[in-house]
């Protein structure tokens, strides 16, 4: 057995009555409120050999790599042997203290894996999806991303934000819930950039300082299916408000896959401004998506973003690109295939800053728009 940690952040209610080494986390708010941050990390075994397994599996074509097998079984392992540490706020036993803050001490994790020449990928998961499997999910996202490099390559850090999903595929009433949970989650979202932005503005006006100093690594973004909507939804909030303002430039890459918002959001939803906030934006696409026909015909909410693509492609920020996988999904996953094979490499060569047109992606340009098909 090795051992691994993730980072995590969360607004779901601790399990057990150590809420600092809680036994888990539940399908509940905090108690503290939906807003409520609590950030730690935990720690998980796992069988390095049967990871080594799904990173090797070889599907039609030559592709290489099955992450979301591997998430089912690294669910299993989470609940066996898996201990969290959350990051108690000492700023609430005494005068307040930015240092004292839990969410600086996490960041200051995260910036020391950042120093080692890794890059940081903050990953919000969908729907249907209870602690065990978030943290899972991301676990797999680490370690196919991490398959895929090349000598020399930076390696990648998967930090987990987990919202309430009620981890339930029971169709209306689950969907309903999780829907309402993700918009509730919003704020804690919003908050969560703005401290993050503040870190990072604490960091540059004290770059003089050696210990303080900024690294060349960069924070990349990834949200899958009604995680999309919680991040729309963060957008949207008065957390976020800025008075006409430009949004934070806190991202380099931003990955929305299969994302469950209406195909029209880059043009008239708060989505319009994520541009803002990173170098470019990324949109993963399957027209043989169930989930998103669920979304479609059984909630009436109209083409999704992550069954169509954008509505109009001409019409979005010329930062925004979509990559149609539809001819590639099919027959292998429809949902979860930001963790599949080509599209995962897809989504590390953009990581690692490869040309959109370079050879050795899988993909080929429609014309000469910012509209990309897998192959």
């Amino acid at each position: 057995m090795k051992k691994t940690q993730i980072y995590f952040a969360t607004n779901r209610k601790h399990e057990g009555r150590d809420r600092w080494n809680p036994d888990g986390y539940g399908k509940k708010f905090s108690s503290d409120g939906h807003e409520n941050l609590r950030f730690g990390e935990v720690t998980v075994e796992y069988y390095e050999n049967t990871v080594n397994e799904f990173l090797k599996e070889k599907f039609k074509g030559n592709r290489v790599g099955d992450g979301e097998g591997m998430t089912a079984k690294l669910s299993k392992m989470v609940k066996k042997g898996s201990t969290i540490n959350a990051y108690k706020d000492l700023s609430t036993e005494g005068p307040v203290d930015f240092e004292n803050n839990s969410s600086t001490r996490f960041f200051r994790d995260i910036k020391n894996h950042m120093m080692d020449n890794n890059d940081v990928v903050l990953f919000m998961h969908g729907y249907a999806v209870d602690w065990e499997d978030a943290v899972a999910s991301a676990l797999s996202l680490e370690f196919v991303l991490n398959s895929k490099r090349k000598n020399g390559d930076k390696e990648v850090k998967v930090i987990l934000f987990s919202w309430p999903s009620n981890g339930s595929n029971m169709p209306f009433a689950a969907y309903k819930s999780d829907r309402s949970d993700a918009r509730d989650s919003a704020k804690s979202v919003g908050r969560g950039i703005l401290k993050l932005r503040d870190f990072l503005s604490t960091l540059k006006r004290h770059s003089e300082n050696s210990e303080e100093r900024v690294c060349d690594s960069k924070i990349h973004l990834l949200c899958h299916s009604m995680g999309n909507y919680v991040l729309e939804n963060a957008l949207a909030s008065k957390v976020l408000g800025y008075s006409g303002g430009t949004l934070p430039r806190i991202f380099d890459q931003i990955f929305l896959c299969a994302p469950d918002v209406r195909d029209d959001a880059m043009e008239k939803s708060s989505f319009n401004r994520l541009h803002e906030m990173g170098n470019r934006v990324s949109i993963y696409y399957n027209d043989g998506d169930v989930a998103m026909h669920f979304s479609e015909y059984t909630k009436y909410f109209g083409d999704r973003l992550g069954h169509t693509g954008n509505a109009r492609p001409a019409m979005v920020h010329n930062k925004v690109h979509q990559i149609d996988c539809s001819a590639i999904v099919k027959g292998f996953t429809e949902h979860s295939y930001y963790q599949w094979a080509t599209v995962n490499e897809d989504i590390m060569q953009s990581i690692q800053g490869i040309s959109l047109d370079d050879t050795t992606r899988k993909r080929k340009r429609r014309a000469q728009s910012r509209e990309w098909e897998m192959f």
